[in-house]
């Protein structure tokens, strides 16, 4: 797909994010509108996840490891056809299946139930050694948070990906440098996040998050490594594409008012009443 189509779905994937939010008036925009770039070049060039086989193992499968950032995957799944525009509004909601961590058991093509930091990264490990052991030739692709991996279990995982060579594995680090509590590097400093990949074993690679030819490029060279796991170190800026909420700590879970959602959606280039 070329570059320009997928700046132009990326831009709505980031609307619906900010609409959920609005909605429920609860849930986490920073890190959703930081990975959205990734997220829409991974549902809509690098993956072959369609609405017809969203049910079955005989596709590339996602693991959202940073759950908090549902709104994303919510919203992608709803480009790809596999959500209503309807269901958006219910995010969050009593009984909705759009909860606010992802739950496999409720929608096709959320691969994982994930929520708890750390625990992605294994879990697509284990899926890895699966499609190897089945003979499925498909991809296997996590995405984390820079903050997350502040946790150890990332790196356990990581090294038991690069002992067992699981080329079909493909590790997306969303890095924009802020968490809950404010910047990555206060909290507790995890770079150089491309040093340590390289370290643990792994095919490591550092691009702008927001630059659609690098991330293709990034993950078309994936593809290609051989005998071990690619880590993509992504640079992005949290809150991306909202004035007031790029690079902002402050809106890492927090919803807009209706003051700020239409402001939000303006600088998305859309009308607030859509």
């Amino acid at each position: 797909m070329k570059k320009e189509e997928l700046q132009q779905i990326a831009r709505q994937v980031r609307k619906d994010v900010l609409w959920e939010i609005f909605s429920a008036q609860s849930g986490h925009p920073g890190g959703s509108l930081s990975a959205a770039d990734l997220g829409t070049v991974l549902f809509f060039d690098e993956m072959d996840i369609t609405k017809e086989n969203a049910q079955g193992q005989k596709r590339d499968r996602l693991v959202f490891s940073k759950g908090h950032a549902a709104p994303l995957l919510y919203a992608l799944l709803c480009e790809k056809g596999l959500l209503e525009k309807d269901d958006l509004t219910t995010f969050r909601r009593i009984n909705t299946r759009l909860q606010g961590h992802p739950n496999m058991n409720y929608i096709d093509g959320v691969d994982m139930s994930t929520g708890s930091l750390g625990q992605g990264i294994s879990a697509a490990v284990g899926m890895a050694l699966a499609n190897r052991l089945d003979g499925n030739t498909h991809r296997i692709y996590a995405l984390l948070g820079d903050g997350e991996c502040q946790e150890g279990e990332v790196w356990e995982a990581l090294m038991s990906a690069a002992h067992y060579q699981f080329d079909n594995l493909c590790v997306i680090i969303d890095h924009n440098g802020l968490q809950i509590d404010g910047k990555v590097d206060d909290v507790m400093k995890v770079d150089s996040l491309y040093d340590k990949a390289i370290a643990f074993g792994c095919h490591a690679l550092q691009i702008n998050g927001h630059d659609m030819d690098a991330i293709k490029t990034a993950f078309a060279q994936a593809r290609q490594i051989k005998g071990k796991p690619t880590v993509i170190i992504a640079d992005t800026i949290k809150g991306k594409g909202v004035s007031f909420m790029e690079n902002e700590a402050g809106w890492h879970g927090k919803a807009p008012n209706a003051t700020q959602f239409e402001q939000a959606i303006k600088d998305l280039g859309g009308d607030a009443q859509w």
